[in-house]
C-alpha cells in the first residue's frame, strides 16, 4: 500500500528547484476560484492559498476586456458586492464609475483601478480579505504561480465565462477562444490545462483550434433543460433528444462525449435536480471520460462521490476536502511551502 507521508512530500516540494519531479498521481482536489471559502475568489491570494492548501488543480474563470486582455474573474459584470471603485483610469473618464459595467465594455486599465479584495462574501464567513487586491490577467496568474511552482507541477482548470443565453454581454465565441488559446499556447503550463465551459460552443471551437487541449463539459439542470423544452443554447447546438440514455444525466454524458470532451463536470448536491448520479458516473467512465463534479462543500457528498468512483472534486474548501480524501486512503497532491508561496505573492502583488 502506498502511504502519504506529509513531511516527505514537503521536503520533495521544497527541493523541487534542485530536482525536477514527475507529476504525482493524486486524486484531483480542485480549488474552486482558487478556494473561495478561504480567500477572496479568483485573486492571487486565493491561488496562493490554493497552493499552500495542496490543491491538485487551480480552477478559475476568464473574461475578455474591451481591449482584448484575458482576465481572471467569474462575473460578466463588475458587481458592488465584490469590487469597489477607487479612481478613474484617466481624468474625466466618461465610463467611471466602473462598478455595474460589463468586463467586455471596460479596458484592462479601467479594471485595474478596482479594489476587489476588501469585501468578505456573506456565504463565506471565513474568507480572508486582501484589501486593495486588483483583478489579474491570466498571464499574471501564470507568472505568480510559476514563481511558487517552478517545476510546473500544479494543474489548471480554466473556464470561458461566456453566456449563451445573453451573447451580447461578452465578446463572441471565436474571439474568446482565440484570446485564451494564445495565452495557453505560450505558457509552460499548456499541457496541464483543462478547458471547461457551460457554453459548449467554446469547447467545440477550442478543440477545432487545438485538438490537444483537454476539454471539460460543465453541466447542470438549468443549462441543460429549457423551461419551454426547446433546444438549450448552452450545448453547442446539440439536441439531447437525439441521444440515448435512461436519464437526463446519461444523455448529457453521451452528448459531452460526442464533442470530444474528456471530462464531464456536473453539479453535485443533495437535490433531485442534481446531474451527478452513480449511474452517470459509471456510464461516463465506461465511455472513457473522467468525472469531476462541482462545487462540492459537503463531506457527506464527498463521501458519496468517492464511493461512486469520481476522478476529482471541485470545491471551495480544498484544504478540507484534501484532508478527507487523504483520510480515506487516497493519495493527495503535496502542499507547497507556505513561506515560498507568500514571498511570491508579495513579489507579484505589486502593480
Amino acid at each position: 500500500m502506498l502511504l502519504f507521508v506529509p513531511c516527505l512530500l514537503t521536503t520533495i516540494v521544497s527541493a523541487a528547484s534542485q530536482q525536477p519531479l514527475a507529476r504525482p498521481l493524486a486524486f484531483d482536489v480542485q480549488g474552486h476560484r482558487g478556494g473561495r471559502g478561504n480567500a477572496i475568489e479568483n485573486t492571487l491570494p486565493s491561488f496562493a492559498w490554493g497552493l499552500i492548501d495542496g490543491s491538485t488543480t487551480l480552477e478559475l474563470d476568464n473574461g475578455i476586456t474591451k481591449d482584448g486582455a484575458v482576465v481572471v474573474w467569474h462575473d460578466e459584470e463588475i458587481v458592488a458586492s465584490k469590487c469597489q471603485d477607487t479612481e478613474p483610469a484617466f481624468p474625466d473618464d466618461p465610463a467611471f464609475p466602473y462598478v455595474g459595467k460589463f468586463i467586455a465594455n471596460l479596458t484592462l486599465a479601467q479594471l485595474k483601478t478596482l479594489d476587489c479584495g476588501s469585501q468578505r462574501q456573506r456565504d463565506f464567513p471565513l474568507q480572508l480579505t486582501y484589501p486593495g487586491t486588483r483583478i489579474s490577467t491570466l498571464q499574471e496568474v501564470f507568472d505568480f504561480v510559476e514563481c511558487a511552482d517552478p517545476d510546473h507541477l500544479v494543474s489548471w482548470n480554466i473556464e470561458s465565462k461566456i453566456d449563451a443565453a445573453f451573447p451580447d454581454r461578452t465578446v463572441g465565441v471565436d474571439v474568446f477562444v482565440q484570446k485564451q488559446h494564445a495565452i495557453f499556447a505560450a505558457s509552460p503550463y499548456k499541457d496541464s490545462i483543462t478547458y471547461q465551459s457551460f457554453d459548449w460552443r467554446t469547447l467545440i471551437a477550442m478543440k477545432k483550434l487545438d485538438p490537444t487541449i483537454t476539454a471539460s463539459a460543465l453541466v447542470d439542470y438549468e443549462t441543460a433543460v429549457m423551461p419551454d423544452n426547446t433546444v438549450s443554447p448552452w450545448l453547442g447546438g446539440l439536441n439531447l433528444q437525439n441521444f440515448s440514455g435512461s436519464s437526463l444525466s446519461v444523455k448529457l454524458a453521451n452528448a459531452a462525449h460526442s464533442i470530444n470532451a474528456s471530462i464531464l463536470s456536473s453539479d453535485a448536491y443533495d437535490s433531485p435536480y442534481s446531474i451527478t448520479t452513480q449511474e452517470m458516473v459509471r456510464h461516463a467512465r465506461s465511455l472513457g471520460m473522467l468525472v469531476k463534479p462541482w462545487t462540492v462543500n459537503s463531506l457527506d457528498m464527498v463521501d458519496s462521490l468517492l464511493r461512486w468512483g469520481v476522478d476529482g472534486i471541485i470545491t471551495d474548501y480544498p484544504n478540507i476536502v484534501r484532508r478527507y480524501v487523504q483520510q480515506q486512503g487516497r493519495q493527495v497532491f503535496p502542499k507547497f511551502p507556505k513561506r515560498r508561496v507568500l514571498a511570491c505573492l508579495e513579489e507579484h502583488s505589486r502593480w
